[in-house]
């Protein structure tokens, strides 16, 4: 038995094992780069994010809320959406096809 050193430099299966790490570290970080705090379990949109979200502009936001159309809270100056809300909004608009 050999007492010899093991580095990334002089074995494949070393080198390999840390490029795998980076990529799952990679991969980690965007994944909590894009998660949503929650609060008791829902999680809640921005008007910005929402609009980006529904592809509309964030005065049509504003119109919805305005009407009445589209639930929301707000905190100060702060509007903000739940997504489950959101979800069910997007449920109750769904229409089948006509054919």
């Amino acid at each position: 038995m050999s007492n010899q050193l093991i580095t990334s430099e002089n074995n494949e299966r070393v080198k390999s094992f840390f490029l795998s790490l980076d990529r799952i570290s990679s991969l980690m970080e965007r994944l909590f780069a894009s998660r949503r705090p929650t609060l008791n379990g829902e999680s809640f949109y921005t008007d910005k994010e929402l609009s980006q979200k529904l592809k509309i502009s964030r005065r049509s936001l504003q119109d919805y809320r305005n009407e009445g159309r589209i639930p929301y809270i707000q905190l100060g100056g702060k509007v903000l959406y739940r997504s489950s809300d959101i979800e069910k909004l997007l449920e109750n608009g769904y229409r089948d096809k006509f054919r």
